[in-house]
């Protein structure tokens, strides 16, 4: 198996050529197991076949032995939730292939600080028969497995902690895949974090076979070439694993904010962003909003949620860059409402799908938008360090906090209107060079709405794993961060 085809099965992790630049966090059953090229230090998939590198030398083993990654060519074990959220009191239902068939087992975890594990296991299924479920079906782009068979029903107790959980799946010889979910309540908290469970959908390339997987950036050819956004879906369906681990890109971004919420006791309840384009939940509840990762895709009813929250006196906290570029359509599927995802981005003739290009553009809630990527990170450069937002911190005008601008950042455009505010300060301007080398910059910003709500858009995708990630973590963005959620939370 050449580079080509191994770049192939990497596509999913190297969606719209966006990677994410700190890896999935420390969870303690994703440590180790990787391959690397000797001469290139690629990082490789442990099912890739081995392939002699120059001079004759072969991969490397393993760093450590353990359970092994199943991928989406054999499927040794895949599987999705029906439903991505569930209330206490409820179930979800899994739905899993094995191939070839044998018995495995589900161990349930929930994400948060545990120690500095990073998750603690709080449920195990009995020993389950695993059968082969169908092939996907497809029409067009589209992929779906909603007709697989449930494999397993999970009640879930009404004493258990509401909060981001996953179910890891292992078989009986040893290979390992997983299924993230959500625990939701409508008991009361002083901070709601919505996890951006339709961007992860948009990335998902599942089955990443080379043949039939599709998300709306990337899709096969007859000839297993991988295709860019001019022949990717554009709709895709929830129900089906994610591909290759079967974790969201950028999960880790909302795994490092929940690790560190949880540690400094911070009052959290838990949606995912179909609960708010469905109304199940009250935003306008909650003092505060906590949007922690990469949330590029939003729906209408999403905005007008958000937008009513703010309006009402709710705080909004957005910890990373590229929030609600895409404008979606959410429609039902034979297995429920809201299960398809729709985005036709640059197809055909009409309006553009971006939000800048519909009224209003993003700017007007965020109080920046969307620059672009950033190819290398940069520092972030502190700007009105008199603010509060920066007290305590150490930090000084103009210093730099070394990585703090990477991914993808955004800045503020002044051509574009701002939000109506009483207040309103940029807490950041760091200069990067993009793609073709340019000097670009990255801006954070803060403004005071006038109900009193404070909005918070920290322009980059580095903010998050800087609160809890091991290598990543900055003091100075930790302490900014209790700053802003300490006032949210009227605790000072």
């Amino acid at each position: 198996m050449g580079t080509d085809q191994i770049r192939r099965w990497e596509s999913g992790a190297l969606a719209h050529a966006v990677s994410d630049p700190f890896g999935q966090g420390p969870l303690p059953w994703l440590r180790g197991d990787e391959y690397y090229f000797a001469d290139t230090g690629q990082i490789i998939p442990w099912y890739v076949d081995p392939v002699p590198a120059r001079g004759g030398a072969g991969v490397p083993a393993p760093r450590r032995p353990g359970p092994r990654t199943a991928d989406d060519v054999h499927r040794q074990i895949k599987g999705f939730a029906t439903a991505s959220t569930v209330a206490p009191g409820e179930a979800v239902d899994f739905r899993i292939t094995v191939d070839p068939p044998q018995q495995f087992g589900v161990d349930v975890y929930r994400i948060g600080h545990y120690g500095g594990d990073g998750a603690a296991k709080i449920s195990s299924s009995p020993r389950l028969s695993g059968i082969v479920q169908p092939p996907p079906l497809t029409v067009e782009r589209t992929v779906s497995c909603h007709h697989w068979w449930l494999s397993w029903r999970l009640q879930i107790p009404g004493y258990w902690s509401t909060g981001a959980h996953v179910a890891v799946l292992t078989t009986a010889d040893g290979y390992r895949s997983h299924i993230p979910f959500l625990i939701r309540d409508a008991t009361p908290a002083d901070l709601l974090l919505v996890l951006p469970d339709i961007t992860w959908q948009a990335y998902n390339l599942y089955p990443e076979d080379g043949r039939t997987g599709a998300s709306l950036y990337h899709a096969w050819d007859a000839d297993g070439r991988l295709l860019g956004e001019e022949g990717a879906a554009t709709t895709v369906s929830f129900d089906r694993p994610f591909a290759g681990a079967g974790l969201p890109l950028h999960v880790g971004h909302a795994y490092d904010f929940i690790r560190w919420a949880e540690r400094y006791g911070y009052s959290l309840a838990y949606a995912d962003t179909r609960d708010l384009h469905a109304g199940r939940i009250d935003p306008s509840r909650y003092r505060g909003m906590v949007f922690p990762g990469h949330d590029e895709y939003w729906s209408v009813p999403m905005r007008q949620a958000v937008e009513a929250a703010r309006d009402a006196g709710t705080s909004l906290v957005f910890l990373s860059a590229n929030t609600m570029y895409w404008q979606v359509d959410l429609a039902p599927s034979p297995a429920g409402p809201d299960h398809l995802l729709s985005c036709r981005k640059r197809r055909g003739p009409g309006r553009s799908a971006l939000w800048r290009d519909v009224s209003p553009p993003e700017q007007q809630l965020l109080g920046i938008q969307y620059a672009g990527r950033v190819p290398e990170p940069a520092p972030l450069v502190v700007r009105n360090a008199d603010h509060w937002l920066w007290e305590a911190t150490g930090a000084g005008e103009g210093d730099e906090l070394p990585g703090l601008v990477a991914g993808e950042a955004d800045r503020y455009y002044p051509r574009t209107a701002l939000p109506e505010h009483t207040r309103r300060i940029l807490l950041a301007h760091s200069p990067y060079r993009d793609g073709e080398g340019a000097v670009r910059h990255q801006e954070t910003s803060l403004y005071r709405a006038p109900s009193g709500a404070l909005v918070f858009a920290a322009g980059t995708f580095a903010w998050s794993p800087a609160l809890d990630r091991p290598g990543h973590t900055d003091a100075r963005v930790q302490r900014a961060t209790a700053n802003l959620l300490d006032r949210i939370c009227k605790r000072c």
